[in-house]
């Protein structure tokens, strides 16, 4: 059976065009009817109609302080020198916050400004009219605009219409999104998993996304790969929701039917998108409602979902496209990033202010990758026309998040260490007000991004071969115009990860030379591959000898994983990775783990609380020490 391709790939500004002129002349990009709720589940909703106030507020002239009610014309005269007397009941009247004006009484003196004198107050200054007095509509005038039609009903909205005498508001009906995850191989979560199960978390992804834009989720059943149960879980939901969205079957292969089953029952705008990722996407429209086709990787979903629903179900809301979010702001981009020509792509990114610049750092860009968007502070477009842009380069970053977290941000950059996540748990827990974002780039890496102010702390086990000595040397070497403090982390033991019961009987690294071993590496500038190095060097081992020296990964995790799933028999990393994954370990020697620190960047509030928690937490050094492999013993210690 010959394989069709995509026939079309529309450029991104093309696709969202058409898709607008689609949606609009079927009458799907505008607002949906309006329902009248009570005010006090409103919110978050959008006002259908103005919203004028009923009565005034207050309604009735209110005491604004606790004091005796006058006529103001009584109290003519009244002076230190000259004390005026008022009778009580007839020329003054006891009031409290809040009280109604007794009537004909036009200003109120405050307690604490009165003699009280048997059946007489006695004070020493006159009032204005209506002084101390909360007139009638001071706050709120009957019929004034409370809030105007097409706002966002706030928890002030709220209360401004009660205060109004409103105990219902007429709102835009919230758009109902169905979402079908698609697929024979996905599986509910909580499922006893076989092996080629996918845990369905795509569409709670997305129905997150469709709470946060104010529409209503409808979350359908797990539809397998079949046509015609494809076509009868879209038709249901075409009679359910206002759009409707289809998760995976979006490609061209033997089982992707949601092409077909669109073209079936309606029209299909367009299948495939100069976008990456999320380039298999199609849109369509069915009986009136909108349908978005997605890619079952989960970025790729997510990017699509972005682009292409949100705009549609602000419409039907009546909001701007770009209403909510929160916003985007320029940074320096920390290092190259290629992209290829013709599709507009869409990189995530960690941000974090070093001395004063706004650092944007690259994460993993497969479509699969969800915890990518997880770690990502924003998001970056680079143009279809373009193949990538420099180390240096201001770039335009979509917030993920809060400004404000960001700056409080406090970025590492280098080695990998599961002990990071948990100094990463412990700070947030002790100070939530700054959290730690680490990207693993390997011990050199880190130090680079150091020297060139992109990071406020580099993790490094880099060992000099010359002098035995770990750090120091290259720092000396590398940052020879700053000076920069070294504090201990941990002592932690590197080895060999191997399957539980070490089948091939590895016991060290004269055994990677054997053929039936395959290894797995790190990257080039790892301290753990620098150890390694000097370690074969030291044996006499070419690393052409060892099948699989020139596969890499970036963490211990993963060459734990790699190991464990069958990629590899063996990799060098630390103790506690083999423990989190149930592997064997054989070790090979102890090291030392620092954090390296601009001297400069020590005494800032961020920095601070993060030596804070390293030197003080018990809680975090004893997780740290029952991960395996650690000695905690001069965690917080300065090095250098």
């Amino acid at each position: 059976m010959k394989r069709e391709i995509f026939r079309k790939v529309v450029p991104l500004g093309d696709a969202l065009a058409l898709w607008r002129k689609a949606l609009a002349e079927s009458g799907i990009y505008s607002p949906l009817g309006s329902e009248t709720i009570d005010v006090r589940e409103s919110l978050g909703r959008v006002t259908a109609a103005p919203v004028t106030a009923r009565i005034s507020s207050p309604f009735y002239h209110a005491s604004a302080m606790d004091g005796y009610a006058v006529r103001f014309t009584d109290t003519f005269g009244a002076s230190e020198a000259a004390p005026l007397r008022l009778a009580l009941g007839r020329q003054a009247v006891y009031v409290d916050t809040g009280d109604p004006l007794p009537h004909d009484f036009n200003a109120v003196v405050m307690v604490e400004d009165v003699n009280l004198e048997g059946e007489e107050i006695e004070i020493v200054a006159p009032v204005t009219p209506w002084e101390n007095v909360r007139t009638v509509g001071e706050d709120i005038v009957a019929t004034e605009l409370i809030a105007p039609e097409g706002q966002k009903v706030r928890p002030v909205d709220m209360g401004a219409m009660l205060a109004g005498g409103l105990t219902e508001v007429s709102v835009r009906k919230r758009p109902k999104v169905a979402v079908i995850p698609t697929g024979t191989e996905i599986v509910e979560p909580g499922t006893e998993l076989k092996r080629g199960d996918i845990i369905d978390f795509n569409s709670t992804v997305l129905g997150g996304l469709i709470l946060e834009w104010g529409a209503e989720f409808i979350r359908m059943p797990i539809v397998p790969d079949d046509r015609q149960m494809i076509s009868r879980a879209v038709s249901q939901a075409v009679n359910e929701a206002d759009m409707v969205v289809t998760i995976a079957g979006a490609s061209t292969g033997s089982e992707d039917y949601t092409e077909g089953v669109i073209k079936e029952l309606g029209e299909l705008v367009l299948h495939g998108v100069a976008i990456r990722p999320g380039k298999p996407a199609m849109l369509g429209v069915i009986d009136g409602t909108a349908v978005v086709g997605l890619p079952g990787y989960p970025v790729a979903a997510h990017t699509a979902f972005s682009l292409f629903a949100r705009p549609v179900v602000m419409a039907m809301q009546g909001l701007e496209e770009s209403s909510g979010g929160f916003g985007t702001v320029c940074a320096k981009l920390s290092r190259q990033v290629h992209s290829a020509l013709g599709s507009e792509e869409f990189v995530r990114m960690k941000l974090g202010n070093v001395r004063g610049s706004l650092i944007a750092t690259p994460l993993g860009r497969g479509a699969g990758l969800m915890m990518t968007l997880a770690r990502a502070d924003g998001v970056m477009r680079i143009p279809a026309m373009s193949e990538g842009l420099g180390a240096g380069a201001e770039v335009e970053v979509e917030l993920l998040r809060a400004q404000q977290e960001v700056e409080n941000t406090i970025v590492s950059i280098g080695s990998h260490d599961n002990a990071m996540d948990l100094l990463a748990n412990s700070l947030k827990k002790r100070y939530p007000r700054f959290s730690l974002s680490s990207a693993h780039v390997g011990s050199m890496g880190g130090l680079m991004a150091l020297k060139k102010n992109e990071a406020h702390i580099a993790p490094t086990h880099l060992l000099d071969e010359e002098t035995g000595q770990y750090n120091t040397p290259f720092l000396r070497q590398l940052i020879p115009e700053r000076k920069v403090v070294l504090v201990n982390l941990v002592y932690r033991t590197q080895g060999l990860m191997v399957l539980k019961g070490n089948p091939k009987n590895i016991k060290g690294l004269v055994d990677l030379k054997r053929e039936n071993i395959t290894f797995i590496n790190r990257q080039r500038g790892a301290g753990t591959r620098l150890l390694l190095d000097k370690s074969l060097k030291e044996l006499g081992i070419s690393p052409e000898e060892i099948t699989g020296y020139g596969r890499e990964e970036f963490t211990h995790m993963a060459v734990a994983s790699a190991v464990l799933t069958g990629v590899a028999d063996t990799g060098l990393g630390v103790l506690s990775a083999a423990n989190a994954l149930g592997l064997d370990f054989v070790p090979v020697t102890k090291e030392r783990y620092d954090l390296a620190i601009p001297a400069d960047l020590m005494e800032t509030e961020k920095v601070e609380a993060l030596l804070d928690v390293i030197r003080n937490d018990k809680e975090l050094k004893e997780s740290v020490d029952s991960m395996g492999g650690y000695d905690v013993s001069e965690m917080g210690q300065l090095i250098e």
